[in-house]
């Protein structure tokens, strides 16, 4: 068994492998779609949940929430009234899609 750590400042989890750490971070159903919704650039909430179909709003929150903690993402407030909230991708959240462009490919390759 190959033991990898997740460095963070104030946890250290050991995982089975750097799959499994991978997955923890931007795994489940709607992490994935989010992300690569945000890959065309600063998108609104509404934006996003009009782009994801089929999420919710209560767990799209949820899931910008997730990533914005992991720092794969970056949730921007304009300060006026009413306010406007702008979420783009991180640098790390960037060096993500191409592994989801690679997903998305294998998807159209086996999967039609």
């Amino acid at each position: 068994m190959v033991l990898c750590e997740d460095i963070d400042e104030e946890k250290s989890e050991e995982y089975i492998c750097a799959v499994e750490s991978a997955i923890n971070e931007i795994g489940g159903k709607w992490k994935p779609l989010t992300l690569y919704t945000l890959k065309e650039g600063k998108l609104r909430f509404s934006e996003i949940n009009r782009k994801v179909p089929g999420i919710t709003p209560r767990m799209l929150t949820k899931t910008l929430r997730e990533l914005e903690n992991d720092s794969i993402i970056h949730r921007k407030v304009f300060p006026q009234v009413p306010p406007r909230v702008e979420y783009s991708l991180t640098p790390k959240g960037e060096s993500v899609i191409p592994i989801l462009d690679s997903l998305c490919e294998w998807g159209k390759e086996y999967c039609e």
